[in-house]
Parts: structure tokens; sequence; C-alpha cells
């Protein structure tokens, strides 16, 4: 089996191509956006495309459209010509301020991010194609290799890292489907190896924790902050993935808790 990674720079493209490294004995490469302007994808069976620009905060509309869309779409048609499956990375910021959290739920983008994740989904499901083509809406994926990302990183990853930890005003009633990265990588290997239908799919655990609840985990010395401006229009206060889809493809599944990552 030969796998192509893009995005194995990143916090979850550098805890999968690990995970596929220790776990199979497939043929793993990876790329990255700077590297080379095209990926070569002839020769793989599969490509995990996860490159992307992650960033919820991102306002430069063209350069999202750019690397998160268009360069999607590319994938895509090389993946098709090639006779090479794909997985593709989509989120679930595609579901905005909604409370139906199903793959087939009304959506609600608030971000140049979210748009694009969305947009891509849409296209994709307007192509046909011979090749097995799967999509994931990520919840929210923590884990390590984190760091780099910032005010951008995890709750989890940022109040590790502060000294006292800083929640915004209310943060119990923040309530979001907290999901490790061992566990995503878990699902994409889970899925090469037993699916073969085309399709999208939420990878989250369908509990919510509050971010609260993340703190106290963490450490009791907190202070509290107001929200952003620019993120209170935007910002999901409640998120958690409704599993039947996943559940009914590949079975229940048994999650990683943020206290056992914590603690291992």
């Amino acid at each position: 089996m030969r796998v192509l990674v893009t995005g194995h720079k990143g916090f979850i493209g550098k805890n999968l191509l690990r995970y596929l490294e220790d776990h199979t004995d497939w043929e793993v490469k990876g790329w990255e956006w700077k590297d080379t302007p095209y990926p070569t994808v002839e020769g793989n069976d599969w490509v995990i495309h996860l490159g992307a620009i992650s960033a919820t905060t991102e306002t430069d509309v063209d350069k999202v459209i750019q690397q998160n869309y268009d360069f999607s779409r590319w994938m895509f048609r090389a993946c098709k010509t090639n006779f090479v499956n794909l997985q593709y990375s989509s989120s679930a910021s595609v579901y905005g301020l909604g409370s139906n959290f199903a793959e087939t739920a009304p959506v609600d983008p608030r971000t140049p991010y979210a748009w694009s994740k969305y947009l891509f989904d849409r296209w994709v499901q307007q192509q046909t194609s011979a090749q097995v083509v799967q999509g994931f809406r990520y919840f929210n994926v923590y884990g390590n290799q984190e760091d780099h990302k910032g005010s951008q990183a995890s709750p989890v990853t940022q109040f590790r890292k502060q000294n006292p930890i800083k929640l915004f005003e209310n943060s119990n009633e923040y309530l979001r489907d907290f999901v490790a990265v061992e566990d995503v990588c878990r699902i994409h290997v889970e899925f090469i190896n037993q699916v073969t239908e085309s399709g999208v799919w939420n990878v989250g655990t369908g509990k919510t924790t509050s971010f609260q609840q993340v703190a106290d985990l963490i450490s009791n010395d907190q202070e509290y902050i107001p929200m952003p401006p620019q993120l209170k229009n935007s910002y999901q206060k409640h998120t958690c993935a409704d599993l039947t889809k996943l559940e009914s493809t590949i079975g229940p599944q048994q999650w990683i808790s943020i206290e056992e990552w914590l603690n291992s």
C-alpha cells in the first residue's frame, strides 16, 4: 500500500504520518504546500489530503480559496485521473452556529475557512469518480504537535501552557466535542482498511466538554477574560458530532477522553 499525506508538517499531518509508520506496513510519503508546485499523485493507492490553511481567523479570502478549495479540486481531479483513492479533511465549522450536527443538516459557515471546507464538500458531492472519496468533518481535535498553532491551538494545549489559565467569561457555557488526534488517525486507517464507499462522515466523540471542565482538569489557577469582539459572530459555543452515520459504517467506537489523554 502506498499512501501520500499532504500537509504532513501540520498538526494532524505530523501525527498521522507517525501513526501510519507505527501501525501499518504501508509505504508513506509526505508533501507540503511549499515543497513543490504540485505533488505526484500517480503510483499511490491513497492520498490523504490534509493540507490547508487551518486558521479560522484568516481573512484573506483569495488565499484561503486558492489553497483550501482550488487546490483540493486539483487533488480530486489528479486522483481521478490516476485511479487513486482520496481521503480529505473537512471540518465541523461548516455547521456554524447551528444545533444539528448530522452530515445532512443545514450548514452555516461563518468564516472563510469554514466556507472553503463546505464548498469543497458540496463540489465533491456533485462529481463522479470510480475511486473512493472520503471526507471527514473533524470536530475539535487536540493533541501533541500543535504548539506551533499559537492561538489557533486547542484549549487543551493552550491551557497546559498558561499560568494562570485564561478562560473566556462564562466558559462553562462553551461546550465542544473534543477528539484526540490519535483517534482521528485511527479513523483514517480504519476507513482505508474497511470502507469502500464514498461520502462525508463526522469525526468526533459524540460528547461535549465545557472549556471550564477542560481547565479544571489541568489547573485551578484561572482567570477570566472577555470574548474578543472579532469572534462573537462566528465562535461556536456548542459542537457535538452526530455519530449515527460513522457508527453505521464502522460500528461503535471507543474514544479517548481528555482526562485519559492528559494522564497518558
